[in-house]
């Protein structure tokens, strides 16, 4: 067994790739807040393909992690040298491990809030990096507006230069930066919002804003926010992925991280203080970035969620379960073909039904191994963001929405925390709390869960949507899950 370090990394066996540049000679350009499983598949496998051509050495990737469960990842990778191996696992069961080299170094905000702000102010990092989650940007899911009220806002705001969130560390370095008279780093938003750069930018800005007037305008007239679309699944790592590294390929890997062979990074090219060649190692560097994240939201995101409930209330717990269901498949293919395609605009250079029969393929590999109860997570920061739109646009086109609105009743299904087999379902949800007291009285009052005007603005106004929803919520109470896909798939969409 050899333990993953710099060290060792020439007794890797030889069918695990290494790095093939001088890790010595890398030296931080980018900072990247909230270094889960996704940017380490994505955004600094990128990097690191980039650096294996020999270029991008000056921008290799500081790591930080602001929230408590952050710290044990900080010290698993710190004790490996910031290395870690990244599995690619293909449908036919082939395993491929790659040792990433791209991260220099990972800091803990709570036990190094200076640190952390110094190393964002040092004008050797033009970037400034995110994958904060859906629920990272403390906005409103109707209004869209910044959450000042926020206690740990609330508390940065009344304390500036000892922050605790994102939007604090962030706003301070780039208040140093001005100070000093060194030019803004670029914000670079990489989570699954519809226009993640222009929405960072607006509470970034609204932070901004509430601290100093003149900083919020200063940020917003000179801090560029370029909108990117990100693709590539990632599950959870588990013990058994560590296990199997270590079997297969004799590396002792305290966190590798494990996805799926398809990966895709669409990146509006706005970059004052300059980029790494994302180009050459196939992002797709584009003037306008808002038909593929619409494709990538409205068709990938919200498929997972119209999988997710009924799946795990059918009794299945991956995904890949529930996309080998000729069933469930014939479902999502009708939301996307019939309700998510209809509210997107042509995708360049994309054929959106063989992107539709490739996500199929791609839920469907058994090696992803994606749990249900993964994206079943913080729904209450998905839906609004993922699927509301969509019924928002083809009510008021006139298209149809049955299947849209089934999901969301399938949501409140399981907000009751009951399976259909009486088994408890563990909720993880920010709202939680809010959320289940609200699904408990979906059977005396059956509106109730729509009637929640914090997630779902006026939907409840609808009588076309309500109709829907009253439908499929009954039939799953009354008949369950497979039975209420069963009735939607046979009648073409209407129960």
């Amino acid at each position: 067994m050899t333990r993953l370090n710099n060290h060792n990394l020439g007794n890797l066996t030889a069918d695990v790739a290494t790095p093939s540049y001088d890790r010595r000679a890398l030296t931080p350009g980018i900072v990247h807040i909230g270094v889960g499983g996704f940017h380490r598949a994505h955004q600094a496998m990128y990097l690191d393909a980039l650096m294996n051509q020999g270029e991008a050495f000056d921008w290799g990737i500081v790591g930080v992690g602001v929230m408590p469960g952050d710290k044990r990842m900080q010290e698993a990778l710190a004790a490996q040298d910031y290395l870690y191996t990244l599995v690619v696992k293909h449908p036919d069961g082939q395993y491929e491990p790659r040792v990433i080299g791209s991260m220099v170094n990972y800091l803990f905000a709570p036990d190094s809030r200076e640190a952390v702000i110094e190393q964002m102010a040092d004008p050797a990092i033009r970037i400034v990096s995110l994958t904060v989650t859906e629920g990272g940007y403390n906005f409103h899911p109707v209004s869209g507006e910044f959450d000042l009220g926020d206690p740990q806002v609330h508390a940065d705001l009344a304390n500036p230069t000892q922050p605790t969130t994102s939007f604090g560390l962030v706003v301070e370095a780039l208040a140093r930066r001005r100070a000093r008279g060194t030019a803004p780093f670029t914000v670079m938003s990489c989570d699954n919002i519809q226009g993640n750069g222009d929405v960072a930018k607006r509470m970034f800005g609204a932070y901004a804003t509430a601290r100093d007037a003149e900083l919020g305008a200063w940020l917003m007239r000179e801090v560029a926010f370029p909108n990117a679309m990100v693709d590539r699944i990632t599950p959870v790592t588990s013990p058994t992925d560590i296990d199997e590294l270590a079997q297969r390929f004799t590396v002792e890997d305290a966190w590798p991280v494990v996805c799926e062979p398809f990966t895709q990074w669409v990146l509006e090219d706005h970059f004052p203080l300059g980029r790494p060649a994302f180009e050459k190692v196939g992002v797709q560097v584009v003037e306008d970035v808002e038909p593929y994240e619409l494709m990538k939201l409205r068709l990938l995101n919200a498929s997972h969620q119209a999988l997710t409930y009924f799946g795990y209330l059918a009794g299945y717990r991956y995904a890949h379960e529930v996309c080998q269901d000729p069933l469930f498949v014939d479902f999502l293919l009708g939301y996307m073909r019939e309700e998510g395609t209809p509210t997107l605009a042509p995708v360049p250079g994309v054929d959106l039904e063989t992107y539709r029969l490739t996500l199929i393929e791609r839920f469907a590999n058994p090696q992803i191994r994606d749990t249900l109860a993964r994206l079943c997570a913080e729904s209450s920061d998905r839906i609004p963001k993922w699927l509301v739109p969509v019924i928002r646009q083809q009510l008021a086109q006139g298209g149809e929405i049955v299947r849209s609105a089934a999901v969301v009743a399938s949501w409140a299904r399981y907000a009751e925390g009951v399976d259909e087999q009486g088994e408890p379902i563990e909720i993880v949800d920010r709202l939680k709390a809010p959320l289940m007291t609200i699904a408990a009285e979906n059977r005396t009052r059956p509106t109730a869960f729509i009637e929640n005007r914090e997630l779902f603005g006026d939907l409840v106004d609808s009588t076309r949507f309500v109709e829907a929803y009253l439908t499929a919520l009954n039939s799953l109470h009354d008949h369950g899950a497979r039975a209420t896909l069963e009735g939607l798939v046979s009648s073409k969409g209407s129960l």
